[in-house]
C-alpha cells in the first residue's frame, strides 16, 4: 500500500486527495512522502523495539521452572530465576 500511495503522489495527486482515497490520516501520508523524499525508500524501518533482557535459553528456563512449580506466583518464579 505504501508503494501505491507514493505512486499516486508522484503522478501529481494532492496528499489530501490520496489520504482520502486510502482512508488514512493526512499526516500519515505526509510523513510517508517526506520519508520517501529523504531516503528514497518507503519500506518500514526495523529494529525500533525494546531490547530483550533475557536470552531464549533463559526464557525456556523460566517457563520450565514455572511448569514444575505450578502453584508458585510470578514473583516467586522471578526470584527463583534471579537466584539461579
Amino acid at each position: 500500500m505504501r508503494g501505491r500511495i507514493i505512486r499516486k503522489i508522484e503522478e501529481g495527486r494532492k496528499i489530501t486527495d490520496v489520504a482520502r482515497e486510502f482512508d488514512i490520516a493526512h499526516s500519515v501520508v505526509s510523513r510517508l512522502w517526506k520519508s520517501f523524499k529523504t531516503t528514497g525508500m518507503c519500506s518500514r524501518r526495523h529494529g525500533g523495539g525494546r531490547v530483550r533482557s533475557t536470552t531464549p535459553a533463559e526464557d525456556r528456563y523460566i517457563v520450565l521452572s514455572a511448569k514444575r512449580n505450578r502453584r508458585s506466583t510470578a514473583q516467586q518464579v522471578a526470584n527463583q530465576f534471579l537466584a539461579a
